[in-house]
């Protein structure tokens, strides 16, 4: 416990994102398609490059409406079995951060949509974001905007899902 304390310590005196564990559990965001991250599959993100910051990332790659699992009141598409046994083994692993609702609204205290093609792991976690232009606000101070998304989480995460649609997406996945 001494040694969570002190690293939680000296993460925040260097301005480094403070991590207690897993963030989900509210509404999932479920687009259209009826799937979460509009039915494209979460383990995936995790076999593709990810880019530097300020570029765009591989897009992310489509489920299929047969291959599927439940989890958090949702259902997650996957492009073969072999992913969604890995999904079903830590699923907290696997899915967004904030229900998959977007890290930078998070950070400014709201709960809009995510974009499953506007994705970044950072330690470990993939976060979403809604809009190109916000991912380059988001990417300005990714670790402080973590920060704020944390602390903003616990009052936001109880609401309701964000009904609105991903701005400027069509979703190749299960369900269009």
């Amino acid at each position: 416990m001494k040694r969570f304390a002190f690293a939680a310590l000296a993460a925040i005196s260097f301005g480094l994102p403070v991590f207690t564990g897993p963030v989900f559990a509210g509404p999932q965001f479920v687009d259209q398609t009826g799937f979460a991250v509009s039915g494209y599959d979460v383990v995936a993100y995790r076999s593709l490059d990810q880019s530097a910051v300020g570029q765009p990332q591989a897009a992310a790659i489509p489920g299929r409406a047969d291959i599927t699992a439940e989890y958090n009141g949702a259902k997650f598409a996957f492009a073969s079995e072999e992913n969604r046994a890995k999904f079903l083994e830590n699923p907290a692993y696997f899915v967004p951060q904030y229900d998959g609702h977007c890290a930078y609204g998070v950070s400014k205290g709201g709960k809009v949509p995510g974009n499953p093609n506007l994705w970044r792991i950072v330690d470990d976690r993939l976060y979403l974001n809604i809009t190109k232009n916000v991912v380059g606000f988001w990417e300005e101070d990714i670790g402080g905007n973590i920060n704020l998304a944390e602390g903003n989480w616990p009052g936001i995460e109880p609401k309701e899902a964000s009904g609105r649609p991903i701005p400027n997406f069509t979703s190749s996945a299960p369900g269009n």
